[in-house]
């Protein structure tokens, strides 16, 4: 098991969920129970509940065997699993189909401390999980609690940091009083989600599911990378070099990601590298057109992407969630002041809800199957 996986001992809580609580001593007598239980071995712990699953990837580490955190639904094919594996787990984003992944102990806890620096979770906090643990972010953060010594939860009202995409944070504020931290992750956050947050401190990562944690920062701090992770920007795509990869990666990883790099290892992510819209040859990044969105009242979530003109060769299209608060008319009026007019949606469409990936995320390829 990978040292001091378990940050506490005896009656300290360390899972309430479900309405089922355990303590760290009884965690970890469920672990050994676990591993008595079951000589498989790979475990599976893409099907369980939020505590069977955590005991499920604890033994697994205990055991020093591979453990499946996949989305029972759409499991991805594995030829072969590598002989140093513990998490097999699979690529979770907006496009395309989940990949299979596997991953060392040591390329999540190596980056423990770091993040424990960062994100201030100590082992009187209770953590909030607001997802499935096969989206690696949940699955994070709540390895990361207990390594603590902290206790996970599902339960917004016993909660004082919690682990979320923005949109989901903006739901979770209203029912969670005792809540201190906000650790996003996901997508990037607009100033919606921040206003919503009122004065809870919010710590934002960068990362993927193939190289982890790359950069962080505390808002209004510009995100920097994490020592250790080297950078490097071809062509106006980000490519990270770090010892947090899955196994296999290659050296440089191409994330995929439009970016910039400034000085003292600052950061600046502009969206996804296939989220450029070209309209008459100006640039369009669809996520800087969904921040401005998502900023206005009445936009519950919203998908931008680029739709084929045979005047421009590409138009801006924007599918939004909305809370009939306000009207459509508004909605576009108000976005006129804000954005230029190459990025200024050319067509509008209200649907009643946008597909998202089991992390929060607005599923973007599903969006364009959707709008045909």
């Amino acid at each position: 098991m990978p040292e001091a996986a378990l940050g506490a001992t005896g009656d300290r809580p360390a899972i309430v969920a479900h309405g089922r609580a355990y303590t760290y001593g009884e965690l970890d007598h469920a672990i050994d129970e676990w591993i008595e239980g079951s000589d498989a071995e790979v475990y599976d712990a893409s099907d369980l509940a939020l505590a069977d699953a955590l005991i499920c990837v604890l033994a697994a580490a205990r055991r020093g065997i591979a453990v499946l955190v996949e989305n029972p639904e759409f499991r991805p094919r594995r030829s072969s699993i590598p002989e140093s594996a513990f998490l097999l787990v699979a690529t979770s984003g907006s496009t395309g189909s989940p990949r299979p992944l596997a991953r060392t102990a040591a390329s999540w806890y190596d980056s423990f401390p770091a993040f424990t620096a960062i994100t201030g979770v100590r082992d009187n906090d209770h953590v909030l999980v607001t997802g499935p643990l096969h989206a690696t972010m949940h699955l994070f953060g709540a390895l990361h609690a207990l390594w603590c010594g902290a206790c996970v939860t599902d339960d917004p009202e016993l909660a004082t940091v919690v682990h979320a995409v923005p949109a989901v944070l903006r739901d979770v504020v209203a029912s969670a009083p005792r809540l201190r931290t906000a650790i996003v992750a996901g997508i990037a956050l607009d100033d919606g989600a921040i206003a919503a947050a009122g004065q809870i401190e919010i710590v934002e990562y960068y990362g993927s599911s193939e190289v982890s944690l790359v950069a962080a920062r505390r808002v209004p701090e510009p995100l920097r990378l994490l020592d250790g992770v080297e950078a490097d920007v071809r062509d106006g795509l980000l490519h990270i070099r770090s010892p947090y990869s899955v196994i296999g990666a290659p050296g440089w990883y191409a994330v995929g990601d439009l970016a910039e790099l400034g000085e003292n290892g600052e950061l600046r992510v502009r969206g996804r590298g296939d989220c450029v819209i070209n309209v008459g040859g100006t640039t369009v990044i669809a996520e800087d057109v969904e921040r401005v969105l998502e900023s206005l009242d009445g936009i519950v979530a919203v998908a931008v992407i680029g739709s084929p003109h045979t005047v421009f060769g590409e138009i801006v299209t924007a599918a939004l969630e909305l809370d009939d608060a306000v009207g459509l008319d508004v909605i576009r009026s108000t976005a006129r002041e804000l954005l230029t007019k190459e990025a200024m949606p050319r067509r509008w469409l209200a649907v009643p809800a946008l597909p998202r990936t089991a992390s929060g995320k607005v599923a973007r390829s599903q969006v364009r199957e959707l709008l045909g």
